[in-house]
């Protein structure tokens, strides 16, 4: 389990604040020149992360809070001596790249730079071949700290007493791993311990999420990432994930707000990236990937409903036997959307959400009846489509759109269930995906979709990408692996044939008299 400070007091965290707030001075910004004043959220990491039963320290907060003058600090302190009095200390800097290293490095040089000069002269700075300070203590003895890439083959051999991540959350994927590896070994050789900044990483699945959300034994975790779903230009959201702006570090709570707003009105990859480096959520930063935004989606909820007016066309996914499967309701007369889904009872919701690393989220759907449960591991199709049905008993149905994929599994369960409603095939692929989704996009924008506020339907349009093939096509996919999208899936082929259905011609009654 994550690590909880036994005590704010604990000796070595106490040198390594009195290290910096007493000998370093602030080497950059409108501060410059002036000492070191750390905020709370970094005095409270610092004392985590030199906890003595911690090894590895995790902070996790939005772009512009002093992360790496942050991490400058505690490197300096690294090689002088103050977290780690072993002899022939070495201390690594690891980066995404050797240029983003390079920012890190040029810190910790203007921090020495804003030494005494006497103190000084104890400092080799070397820019080549590698970006690398070597310390000579009073004995004569040698010390270093070394910047370095994400490249963990190369740094085979080394036993740091101190390991600093700069932006682990956008080291590559199983390249990053193999560096995290080879850096963290390294240091369990000589008690060193571990500490890794970064802003969120983009989905669930990378490894720096993971250290959050499933946090080995001694690890301690500041995370600073607001609820999700919330509006771009949230203050209190805005400032939950930049704790430094109400103490005048980063930009001002005026200037996040300016800029939320400034994001929301340029819309697509400039929103996204706003969201993952200033809110510190977990998006995509390729807009061209996502179904609708987050902030698209919220002008479809409405707080009442319309009416149900005129048939209504209910889309279906069916999804494995053991998985999710969900149903949408629209009646294309009003614009009104209900969607449901359904989960077999077993494994438990709150197991199946740690599986899908989403924690409580099922059980929470389920307690506002967004969710269901029915069969015991499986989903029966027949004892579903039935459920399904009894969600719109007495209403006209236009007709049942579900995959053709499953159309021999689906048409089993409809004509087991009695049912005597038209059904209308899909594919979720290319080939009919591409205009379901257009046809999707275009009714949620131009405000012809309404739906509750549902935290299923949010979760699912977080999960759901589309991927675009060599012609501009574009069909539904999850954004990652363990994502749920059923409902959206239902949603899109519901939506889709609906406006079908409202933009064909009625027909006209005919003009002929009889004598």
């Amino acid at each position: 389990m994550a690590v909880t400070p036994s005590s704010l007091a604990n000796p070595i965290a106490a040198a390594v604040i009195a290290h910096i707030e007493s000998n370093l001075k602030i080497p950059t910004g409108k501060l410059a020149g002036q000492p070191f004043k750390l905020l709370p959220f970094q005095r409270k990491w610092i004392h985590g992360a030199f906890d003595p039963d911690t090894d590895v320290a995790v902070l996790c907060i939005g772009r512009g809070n002093g992360k790496t003058a942050l991490v400058a600090a505690i490197a300096h302190a690294g090689l002088v001596g103050v977290c780690d009095d072993q002899p022939r200390r070495e201390v690594i800097v690891a980066a995404r790249t050797l240029e983003q290293g390079r920012v890190a490095y040029q810190y910790v040089t203007a921090l020495i730079e804003g030494l005494p000069q006497e103190e000084q002269e104890a400092y080799t700075i070397r820019k080549a071949p590698r970006l690398e300070i070597t310390y000579r203590d009073p004995t004569g003895m040698e010390h270093s700290l070394r910047v370095v890439a994400s490249d963990g083959r190369s740094q085979l051999g080394g036993s740091p007493t101190l390991v600093i991540f700069d932006e682990r959350g956008h080291w590559d994927g199983d390249k990053g791993d193999l560096a995290e590896s080879v850096h963290m070994t390294g240091a369990q050789k000589r008690g060193g311990k571990t500490l890794m900044v970064s802003t969120s990483a983009s989905d669930d699945l990378h490894t720096f999420s993971r250290w959050i959300d499933d946090p080995p034994p001694g690890t301690f975790v500041l995370e600073y990432r607001p609820k999700p779903n919330m509006p771009a230009d949230d203050l209190d959201s805005l400032l939950e994930a930049n704790p430094g702006a109400a103490h005048g570090v980063g930009a001002s709570p005026e200037n996040l707000v300016r800029n939320a707003e400034r994001a929301i009105k340029r819309g697509g990859s400039a929103l996204s990236q706003f969201r993952w480096l200033v809110r510190n959520e977990r998006v995509a930063d390729e807009n061209r990937a996502v179904l609708l935004t987050t902030d698209q989606w919220l002008g479809c909820e409405v707080q009442e409903l319309p009416q149900r007016k005129g048939p209504v066309v209910i889309g279906l996914d069916a999804g494995e036997s053991a998985s999710m499967s969900a149903a949408a309701y629209f009646w294309p007369e009003s614009g009104r959307l209900e969607t449901h889904a359904w989960f077999p009872s077993e494994p438990a919701l709150l197991d199946r959400g740690q599986n899908d690393r989403v924690a409580d989220r099922y059980h929470l759907m389920h307690e506002r009846e967004e969710l269901s449960l029915i069969g015991n591991r499986t989903v029966p199709i027949k004892n579903w489509v039935q459920q399904v049905m009894a969600q719109v008993q007495g209403e006209p149905i236009h007709a049942l759109v579900a995959d053709k994929f499953k159309e021999s599994q689906f048409l089993e369960g409809v004509q087991a269930a009695g049912i005597t409603a038209p059904v209308i095939w899909r594919r979720f692929g290319f080939y009919d995906g591409n205009e379901d989704i257009d046809r999707f996009r275009t009714a949620c924008l131009d405000g012809e979709v309404r739906h509750l506020i549902s935290l299923l339907m949010r979760s699912a349009i977080s999960d759901c990408v589309v991927q675009r093939d060599d012609n501009g096509n574009n069909r539904l996919a999850k954004g990652r692996s363990l994502g749920r999208i059923d409902a959206v899936a239902a949603a899109v082929i519901a939506v889709a044939e609906g406006k079908r259905l409202t933009a064909r011609p009625k027909a006209k009654a005919p003009r002929v008299a009889w004598a």
